[in-house]
């Protein structure tokens, strides 16, 4: 039994990242242990969370893991915890598009048997908010709504007309918060600025975000709300289990059947400009027998000791281009490793670093590919089938995945290509070299757990 709460709003931008991670920063100062979750496919708010709690921020996405995974996941990193605080995606009702509800703010609230904080930004308005909450409490009866926190509250005369207004619609106001420029959060052209970035300033803005909720929200009622949550049954999902239950026919084992003998390094890239990652993979990766690794490209100028992998996820190259152009030994150790035929696994970010250049700078050149920015942004989930068979997947592998990028590369496949798509396009894209596979979907393991085993098995041989 976990206490929780989700927090939502009627669309983006009207606060839920500066509320739940004030939330959290402002639990975990009272001494609760905070269980950090957020809703959908995004890499950068949960380093936020995770900032403000001390625990690895966990993502809930029903497209790409699957509804039946949802309280799993959930289970797994609220174990031991106090209180969980789920952070929302776009609007309540927004999900995945021409899907109805799936992967929506309200599905994850209605599967958890969650409570849902309303974060309404008052700023333009101040009786019509009532109309607005009534609407969003009343568009489905299995989500509850258990209150609302108005934010960008102008004066204390705008306070007490939306507090009136609101007090016809039975829906409590648990905080009034005002505008308050400490605790912002630089953005830029894929949304906030990565805590990997900017970590003292990052740790300054998550206090004043705390410091900001304790003076404007009613801390005890919304630890009483989410101590109203019923019962969620759900065993928790972990590593060692997903491996044992997805191996093949006649090799389903314990988790000691993958961790005995030899533990291949598996090197997975990380600082700055390699931010995006999902938690469940270093550790579906450890399960299936490796040694993970990390490094940073941007200062590291050599591979770990005895690497036999590596993973490269997504990030920010294109911001550290000069960087990592000038970091040359790094470079050719991933070539050369490339070359050997060892498992590489490269998602968005690292695709761009296995490229031949980067707007016109010089990456690692395991592909025949060059990249660069646009102004365009591509962005949605994916469908999407193995063409070829690599150490991420054998042929035919189905799964889903999310595309997030201002970048273009020429050619967008190989000869050999890594996916074939179903939407917005049919298309075949990314690259299978040798033991490479580099793509611009980002996946996540734990819908398919024997990729990891998949990796690491090619690492052994």
């Amino acid at each position: 039994m976990v206490a929780r709460l989700v927090i939502a709003a009627p669309s983006s931008g009207a606060g839920k990242t500066t509320v739940a991670t004030g939330l959290m920063a402002a639990f975990a100062d009272r001494g609760l242990a905070v269980s950090p979750h957020k809703v959908g496919p995004d890499y950068i708010d949960p380093g936020y969370h995770a900032l403000a709690t001390g625990r690895p921020g966990r993502n809930l996405d029903a497209f790409m893991c699957g509804t039946e995974l949802v309280a799993p996941l959930f289970a797994h990193g609220a174990r031991g915890c106090d209180l969980a605080v789920v952070e929302g995606v776009m609007g309540l009702y927004d999900g995945a598009a021409d899907q109805g509800e799936l992967a929506s703010t309200a599905q994850v609230a209605k599967v958890l048997k969650a409570p849902v904080v309303l974060v309404v930004d008052a700023s333009s308005q101040s009786r019509s908010v009532a109309a607005l909450v009534h609407g969003f409490a009343s568009w489905d009866p299995e989500v509850r709504i258990g209150g609302v926190i108005l934010n960008k509250v102008a004066t204390d005369r705008h306070e007490h007309l939306l507090r009136e207004a609101l007090g016809e619609s039975g829906v409590p106001v648990l905080g009034v918060l005002r505008r308050a420029p400490a605790v912002s959060t630089p953005s830029r052209h894929l949304g906030l600025v990565p805590v990997a970035e900017r970590h003292a300033e990052a740790l300054d803005a998550v206090r004043a975000q705390a410091e900001q909720i304790r003076s404007g929200c009613d801390l005890d009622a919304l630890l009483a709300l989410a101590r109203s949550a019923p019962e969620l049954h759900a065993r928790a999902w972990s590593a060692e289990g997903a491996l044992a239950a997805d191996a093949p026919a006649g090799e389903r084992r314990s988790a000691a059947g993958w961790t005995g003998g030899e533990r291949p390094v598996v090197a997975v890239a990380g600082g700055a400009a390699f931010t995006f990652s999902y938690a469940e993979h270093a550790e579906l990766l450890t399960a299936a027998g490796a040694e993970v690794v990390a490094f940073d490209p941007l200062r590291d100028e050599k591979l770990p000791e005895g690497t036999r992998g590596l993973v490269v996820g997504g990030g920010f190259p294109e911001v550290y281009a000069p960087e990592l152009a000038a970091n040359e030994a790094l470079r050719d150790a991933v070539a050369a490793l490339a070359r050997s035929g060892a498992p590489v696994a490269a998602e968005c970010a690292g695709l761009l670093y296995l490229a031949r250049s980067l707007d016109g700078r010089p990456m690692c050149g395991v592909l025949d590919a060059d990249a660069r920015m646009t102004q365009r942004l591509t962005l949605g989930y994916r469908d999407a089938v193995a063409v070829s068979d690599s150490p991420v997947a054998a042929v035919g592998t189905r799964l889903r995945g999310h595309e997030f990028h201002r970048t273009v590369i020429e050619p967008g496949a190989g000869a050999t290509p890594a996916w074939g798509l179903r939407q917005p396009e049919r298309r075949v894209e990314g690259f299978v070299r040798g033991g490479v596979h580099a793509s611009y979907v980002h996946t996540h393991w734990a819908a398919v757990p024997g990729t990891a085993r998949r990796f690491v098995e090619h690492c052994r041989r």
